[in-house]
């Protein structure tokens, strides 16, 4: 069902997929672009966002993104959700090796801060809701694509629905499972990690007093993550095997072997919330663009949850797309933007994969060598100003930002 869209009229843009990356982008796209023709097909039927209760997923916003986010007109409306990060202690489990970050160190109040997913989606569509209700967006609901035929000047677009729509620019952003990625012809490359993460929220007996914590196990990186109302959110990974018995575990049982394995820097773990369990795998398009046609968010790249990357590389091909069509307003599907996001998303993402991709792989290995080598990176950390400092850096996403505006710009 369509609302507010006369498929009469070439669209400036067609988003497949109105999640949070998504509607994160027609908002940007809108509000710097009033004239910007924009429709966006989300297969869901729902037209609200759940609110947030005890259970809602998060995600780790870097201090670079929460600066886009206050650019774009959004974080004032967000801050009472988000917690802000003001010291990471990472360490590995058993071994000596350990550093800490603090955000007063770089001259920040935070590092980043951790918002609940729900809270972003409520802010999102009460922006959108307007823009909708003024006709500058229209909504294909309980939609998909069927097929696409491009054109030299066009994408045309067959909907499930059997709506045909005409658009300069189709912005894939369906997710990692993303059904018209094939259909645009993109190529897909999978790494299977063979571990499964846990996720959850914690309740505390006390303050996390704004702490967050990456623990190297075993089994790969434990992160808890500071939240609202005394919780942290958890990713843990584990075995497969570790993952479904931790899955359906009595609360008291689970939460002593959370406890071990977390140890007690972080506090007393009280109470556990529901549990989810998924299987961890590296997926990545080869090609961030093709004619009339740009992958964007977990449709693009789909990663490793350890350092919390994910979503921050999406705001980041968010930031470029937005850069790219103020240039290339009179047509938004042209070859010289196609090939600009293309030259700007994929250093940007083949970095952090590789960042993310090696801790996940030297964190994971049970050689004493390795051990060692880590360990003493890890402590070298704390002796190395400059060196912490690059690593802080990556972690807030600010190099990245940086060239991307020289770049784009």
């Amino acid at each position: 069902m369509s609302e507010t869209y006369s498929t009469e009229q070439p669209l400036d843009l067609l988003i497949a997929g109105g999640g949070m990356a998504g509607s994160l982008l027609a908002y940007v796209l809108l509000c710097q672009n009033p004239a910007l023709k924009l429709a966006i097909v989300e297969q869901s039927s729902d037209k609200e966002p759940s609110k947030a209760s005890f259970d809602s997923r998060s995600i780790a916003l870097a201090h670079g993104s929460v600066e886009l986010l206050k650019q774009w007109g959004l974080w004032q409306d967000l801050q009472q959700s988000g917690c802000a990060i003001e010291h990471i202690h990472i360490s590995d489990r058993g071994h000596f090796g350990k550093t800490y970050l603090n955000a007063a160190d770089h001259q920040l109040s935070a590092l980043g801060q951790v918002i609940e997913v729900e809270a972003i989606g409520e802010v999102l569509w009460q922006k959108l809701k307007a823009f909708t209700a003024q006709g500058r967006l229209s909504w294909f609901y309980s939609d998909a694509i069927n097929a696409l035929n491009p054109t030299a000047e066009l994408q045309h677009i067959s909907l499930q629905s059997g709506a045909q729509l005409q658009s300069k620019l189709l912005v894939i952003a369906e997710g990692g499972l993303s059904p018209s990625r094939a259909l645009a012809g993109f190529e897909l490359k999978s790494d299977d990690y063979q571990q499964h993460a846990l996720i959850a929220n914690i309740g505390l007996a006390q303050s996390h007093q704004h702490k967050a914590f990456e623990r190297f196990t075993p089994t790969g990186p434990l992160a808890l993550l500071p939240l609202t109302r005394q919780r942290y959110s958890l990713v843990w990974t584990l075995t497969p095997e570790q993952a479904a018995h931790h899955l359906i575990q009595p609360e008291p049982e689970f939460l002593a072997a959370l406890q071990q394995a977390a140890g007690h820097r972080a506090g007393v773990f009280k109470t556990v919330g529901q549990r989810v369990v998924y299987p961890l795998s590296l997926k990545r398009a080869t090609e961030a663009s093709r004619h009339r046609t740009v992958l964007l968010g977990n449709s693009l790249h789909n990663l490793h949850p350890i350092a919390g990357q994910g979503f921050n590389l999406a705001i980041r091909d968010i930031f470029s797309l937005s850069l790219l069509l103020q240039k290339h307003q009179a047509d938004a599907g042209c070859y010289p933007l196609i090939k600009a996001y293309q030259q700007a998303r994929l250093p940007d993402m083949q970095q952090v994969i590789l960042y993310t991709d090696s801790l996940v792989r030297l964190f994971s290995n049970s050689s004493r060598l390795m051990a060692l080598g880590r360990n003493t990176g890890l402590f070298a950390l704390n002796l190395c100003p400059d060196l912490k400092q690059a690593v802080a850096n990556q972690a807030m996403g600010l190099n990245s930002i940086r060239q991307l505006k020289a770049l784009l710009s």
